[in-house]
C-alpha cells in the first residue's frame, strides 16, 4: 500500500483527511494521520480552558473512524525529506509516498531572556493544562500579567476576568494599542471594555528579561505572580530544521499547489506554510481543502485548478457575553452578536462542518 501521511491533526491536517475520505481514494493508497494526541484540540479555545471557564471535553474533537484512515500517535522528532521518512522519539521510522506537514507553531520569545522559563503558554493542549493549574494556584488578589495584546492576549485577559473576579489582571504589549491589526474603532471598543472590567493596560512596554515574578521593562521592574505568554508565534522546530527555502518568519515557501517546489510529494499546511495572510484556523482549513483537491486531481492524472483563498473575517470573544469581529474588509461587529457568531463557529468545528 502507498501511504499519504498527514503530519499533525490540527485544523489543516484534519480538514485534509475529512475531504479525502469524502472522495474515492485510490485502492492502493492508505491515509495515515499522525498526532501526539488521540483527538484534536480546538486551539482557538485554549484561552478558555486555561482560564477555567470550560472543561477540556468541550474542545475535544474526535478523529474520523474510517478503515481507510490509519491513526498513529507519537512524538515526531524530525522529517527526512530525501529518504521520505518520518522519525519519532520512541518508535520506528515511518516511510511515506506523499506527505503533508501540518505541525503548527510554538511561542516566539523574541530573544527575551527568561521568557520561556518564567512564563506559561497556551500553544499546546499540554501547556494549556499546565497554565490552567498555574492560574488555579494563585491566591485571591494575586497578579496575572499577559504578554501580548493581539487576539490571543485579549481573549485570555477577558476570559480570565470572567473566571477570576478576585485577580488583578494586566495586559502588556510593546505597541501603542491592543489589536494593532484591527481598525481603530474596534481597538477603542476593546480598550473601553477592558477598562470597564478593571483590566490594567500597559502599552509600549519593551521587556528585556523575565526573572521569576519580575518583568524587566528596561530599568523598571513589573511585579507579577504569574505570566502568560501570547506575544507571537514561529513555526515548529521540526520545520525550522528542514533545509528548504523559507520566508522571513521561517515559514516554508510553496508553489501554487501548496507543495515544496523541490519536493513535490510534500505539502505544507497551516502555521508552517508561507501564505499571504496571518496564520489562523480559518486559513489552515481553507488551505487544507485545496490540498485535498490538488492531491485528488493528481491521482486522477489531472492538473489541479485551485482558486484564490478568501478568508471570511476574524472573530474574538470578550468573555461569554461580548465579542468583536471584522467580516470581509469593512464590516465591523461588537457586542453580543459577534460572540454568538463565534459560538456558532465553535459548534461547527466540533461537528466537522468547517
Amino acid at each position: 500500500m502507498k501511504k499519504f501521511v498527514i503530519l499533525g491533526g490540527g485544523y489543516g491536517g484534519l480538514t485534509i483527511a475529512l475531504n479525502m475520505l469524502e472522495k474515492d481514494l485510490p485502492e492502493d493508497t492508505l491515509l495515515v494521520l499522525i498526532d501526539r494526541s488521540p483527538f484534536q484540540g480546538l486551539k482557538t479555545e485554549y484561552y478558555a480552558l486555561a482560564s477555567g471557564t470550560i472543561a477540556e471535553t468541550h474542545i475535544r474533537v474526535a478523529y474520523p473512524n474510517d478503515p481507510r484512515l490509519l491513526l498513529t500517535f507519537g512524538e515526531v522528532s524530525s522529517v527526512d525529506l530525501n529518504n521520505k521518512q518520518i522519525l519519532f522519539e520512541d518508535q520506528e521510522p515511518l516511510s511515506y509516498d506523499w506527505l503533508v506537514i501540518g505541525l503548527g507553531c510554538v511561542d516566539s520569545y523574541h530573544g527575551i531572556v527568561g521568557a520561556k522559563e518564567y512564563s506559561s503558554s497556551i500553544q499546546t493542549l499540554c501547556q494549556t493544562r499546565a497554565t490552567y493549574q498555574r492560574i488555579n494556584d494563585i491566591a485571591p488578589y494575586g497578579q496575572v500579567s499577559i504578554i501580548g495584546g493581539g487576539l490571543s492576549g485579549v481573549e485570555m485577559a477577558a476570559e480570565l476576568r470572567e473566571s477570576r473576579a478576585d485577580l488583578n489582571i494586566r495586559l502588556i504589549d510593546r505597541g501603542p494599542s491592543l489589536l494593532s491589526a484591527f481598525p481603530s474603532n474596534l481597538q477603542q471598543y476593546v480598550r473601553e471594555w477592558m477598562t470597564e472590567h478593571h483590566i490594567e493596560l500597559r502599552p509600549q512596554v519593551s521587556l528585556v528579561r523575565l526573572d521569576g515574578g519580575d518583568l524587566y521593562n528596561g530599568d523598571e521592574i513589573i511585579k507579577t505572580d504569574a505570566t502568560i505568554w501570547t506575544a507571537g508565534i514561529q513555526p515548529n522546530p521540526i520545520v525550522e530544521a528542514l533545509n528548504v527555502p523559507k520566508d522571513r518568519q521561517g515559514r516554508i515557501l510553496l508553489n501554487e499547489y501548496h507543495q515544496i517546489p523541490d519536493y513535490q510529494e510534500v505539502f505544507v499546511v497551516g502555521d508552517c506554510a508561507s501564505l499571504p495572510f496571518s496564520p489562523s484556523a480559518q486559513a489552515a482549513q481553507a488551505q487544507g481543502k485545496q490540498i485535498a483537491e490538488a492531491m485528488l486531481s493528481i491521482w486522477k492524472g489531472d492538473t489541479p485548478r485551485l482558486g484564490k483563498i478568501k478568508l471570511r473575517g476574524t472573530l474574538g470573544s470578550l468573555g461569554k457575553k461580548a465579542g468583536f469581529g471584522i467580516m470581509g474588509k469593512r464590516t465591523l461587529m461588537t457586542g453580543k452578536i459577534a460572540r454568538v457568531l463565534k459560538s456558532g463557529v465553535l459548534w461547527k468545528s466540533k461537528r466537522h462542518f468547517g
